[in-house]
C-alpha cells in the first residue's frame, strides 16, 4: 500500500494539466517534490495534540477502571511527561514519544526525580515498517544508553497508538479490547527493561514492576506475565552484546527477536 502511494505521488509529474491547475510546471514540481515531502512530514510531526490526547485517554482509562487514583497531564509547551498516581504504588512517569527509531524518541529523555517507575510510550503511526522492526530499532538505541548513561534508567517501553487493533495494524490481543472514547482498543504492548547491573539476566526472568500489571488489569488481563514482553542485554566475553526482545500475547503465544553487535 505504501509503495502504491509512492508510485501515485511520482506519477503526478506526468500530469502537466493537473500541475497547471496548481500553478506548477513539471520541472518546478520535480524540483520542489523532496522539499514538499519534508514539509508534509514536518507539519504532521509538529502537531502533537492528537498523540497527547490519545495517551491521556489511555491513562484516564486506568482511573476510570479504578486501577489508578489520578493522572496529571503535561502542560502545553512542556515535555510530554504524564504522572500516574495510586495509593497502592508510588508515582509512575510516562514519557510520550513518537516512533522509536528516531533519536528524539529513544535518546532525548530523562527520568524524573519523583518517579518510582518510568516508561517511554512510543505513539507511532508510521506504516513504513512492521511494529516489531520499529521496536527493535528503538531498543538498539536504548541498549547504548543502558550501557553508557549514569543515574536512573527506564523501567520499560510501551508501543501503542490509535492504529493498534485497526485494519492497518491488527492485534492478537483484541479479545481483551476495551471501548475508550467510543473505539475498541487492545491492550498496549509493554516491554520491561533490565535493571542496572542485571544486563546478563535471562529473558524469562521477569522484573517485578507495578505499572505493567496495572495497565493490563485495566484491560481485564489477569495474568500479566503472559502479556508482558521483556528486553534483555547479554554481554559476552568478547565484548559483544546480544539483545533479546520477547513479545508475549497469551499462553503459549510469543515472538522472540535476537541480535548481536
Amino acid at each position: 500500500m505504501v509503495e502504491r502511494a509512492v508510485e501515485a505521488l511520482l506519477a503526478i509529474s506526468s500530469r502537466p494539466e493537473l500541475l497547471a491547475r496548481h500553478g506548477l510546471s513539471t520541472d518546478e514540481f520535480t524540483s520542489a517534490f523532496p522539499a514538499a515531502i519534508e514539509a508534509l512530514r514536518g507539519r504532521k510531526s509538529a502537531s502533537n495534540a492528537d498523540r497527547r490526547q490519545f495517551v491521556a485517554e489511555m491513562l484516564q482509562h486506568l482511573v476510570d477502571r479504578g486501577v489508578a487514583g489520578s493522572v496529571t497531564t503535561p502542560e502545553y509547551g512542556s515535555e510530554t511527561v504524564y504522572r500516574v498516581d495510586s495509593p497502592d504504588w508510588g508515582p509512575i512517569a510516562i514519557i510520550q514519544k513518537g516512533c522509536p527509531d528516531g533519536v528524539h524518541s529513544s535518546v532525548n529523555w530523562s527520568v524524573p526525580e519523583w518517579a518510582e517507575e518510568t516508561y517511554l510510550w512510543w505513539v507511532c503511526s508510521s506504516l513504513k515498517m512492521h511494529p516489531g522492526e520499529h521496536i527493535a530499532k528503538g531498543v538498539a538505541r536504548l541498549r547504548k544508553q543502558f550501557r553508557e548513561r549514569n543515574g536512573p534508567f527506564l523501567s520499560g517501553v510501551i508501543f501503542h497508538s490509535d492504529l493498534c487493533g485497526g485494519p492497518n495494524r491488527p492485534c492478537p490481543k483484541m479479545g481483551y479490547g476495551q471501548v475508550i472514547n467510543g473505539k475498541s482498543v487492545p491492550p498496549p504492548c509493554i516491554y520491561v527493561l533490565p535493571r542496572r547491573g542485571d544486563g546478563t539476566q535471562h529473558a524469562d526472568e521477569m522484573r517485578e514492576l507495578h505499572f505493567p500489571r496495572a495497565l493490563l488489569r485495566a484491560f481485564q488481563v489477569t495474568d500479566a506475565d503472559l502479556y508482558t514482553g521483556e528486553v534483555a542485554f547479554h554481554e559476552r566475553q568478547n565484548g559483544a552484546v546480544r539483545t533479546t526482545i520477547s513479545a508475549r500475547f497469551g499462553a503459549g503465544r510469543s515472538s522472540i527477536f535476537r541480535s548481536t553487535s
